[in-house]
């Protein structure tokens, strides 16, 4: 039987990139999937240190919408969404655990906030982080990684 996660909170909240866990990704430490998406919009090194050091994901969310986006960043954004999300579960076993025992479920990244991009807003969206996540899991399931 399938079963369907249209939100990422309670029980489900490890799904969501503001989760809390340590992500290396170009030599810097972030403390969750958010902060270092968002220090990746740009390529300045201080710039991704000072998003990396925000308080809270959504510090750096805040941060990494006012900055000068990178000149390839429409290109590189759905690469390295899906890089920093296999780091998340490849480098932590008790996530990479949970996210497996999701086998036989579809991942939607239900919202309140209007993404139609990364998730589902009003029934209408792209989910492309709950696709991204489905992946990274069907990989980890396939590969036994």
């Amino acid at each position: 039987m399938v079963n369907i996660i249209k939100r990422f909170s309670g029980k489900y909240s490890f799904l969501s990139n503001f989760y809390p866990c340590k992500i290396i990704y170009e030599n810097i430490c972030y403390p969750s999937v958010e902060h270092a998406y968002q220090a990746s919009k740009t390529l300045d090194i201080n710039l991704r240190k000072e998003i990396a050091s925000q308080k809270t994901p959504a510090l750096a969310k805040k941060l990494g919408r006012a900055i000068k986006l990178r000149s390839d960043w429409d290109r590189v954004k759905l690469s390295i969404m899906e890089t920093l999300v296999r780091l998340k579960f490849t480098t932590n076993e008790e996530l990479k655990k949970k996210i497996i025992e999701l086998e036989n479920c579809i991942l939607i990244e239900g919202n309140t906030w209007g993404d139609t991009f990364w998730g589902v807003y009003n029934g209408n969206g792209k989910n492309h982080l709950g696709k991204i996540l489905m992946k990274v899991r069907d990989d980890l399931i396939r590969k036994n990684i």
